[in-house]
């Protein structure tokens, strides 16, 4: 197989897409891929971001290549976790506090920054609707997340989303006593979850 059928065949098997980081460690220069991408073979999507033409346009994923040292949090993790049905137009995106990547410059981002020692708390991979992995927190640090700052969140978005968790099955309350200990709001988390549950 030569190098052209090789970054093909590895975006077929990663959902459609392909980054310069990803082609170096198969040891393809990037001239290939701007070849393919001359050839429609290849559709650039974003700074060192491919992806096949037949393949659906993955925001989510886009956003999550472009910067390594991020995390999909409060509303945009809420639509992650299926806990809310609308599509974020803004990408809540948190990042530690010094960050100096490529969001800072992006419209559609949301910075939210955090200290260090907890910017991968509850830090998981999830899926995107089209099956590509990204990261984001889980549901007990999202739920930490949006209460506390619950002052700038929609509130449909926040009430819909507390009662999601007081129904959900899989929710784990000691988890997140936990957090939000170590996000300075368990007073507040446990009053809500005595008058949700």
């Amino acid at each position: 197989m030569n190098n052209y059928d090789n970054i093909l065949d590895y975006a077929k098997n990663n959902n459609g897409y392909i980054t310069t980081k990803e082609a170096e460690n198969l040891e393809i220069n990037s001239t290939f891929l701007s070849n393919l991408v001359n050839n429609k073979k290849l559709e650039r999507v974003g700074i060192g971001i491919y992806k096949l033409p037949e393949y659906p346009i993955d925001n989510f994923y886009i956003l999550s290549k472009s910067s390594k040292n991020m995390c999909y949090s409060h509303a945009t993790a809420l639509y992650l976790h299926n806990m809310s049905d609308r599509i974020p137009l803004v990408y809540d995106i948190t990042v530690p506090y010094n960050y100096s990547g490529n969001l800072l410059n992006n419209e559609n981002v949301l910075l939210r920054y955090v200290k260090d020692d907890i910017f991968e708390l509850g830090m998981i991979d999830i899926k995107t609707i089209n099956d590509l992995t990204v990261k984001c927190y889980d549901l007990e640090r999202t739920l930490c997340d949006i209460i506390k700052d619950k002052n700038r969140m929609d509130k449909e978005i926040y009430s819909k989303a507390l009662k999601e968790y007081a129904r959900n099955r899989d929710k784990d309350i000691l988890k997140l006593i936990k957090y939000a200990k170590k996000l300075d709001i368990e007073d507040e988390v446990v009053e809500l979850m005595e008058v949700l549950l």
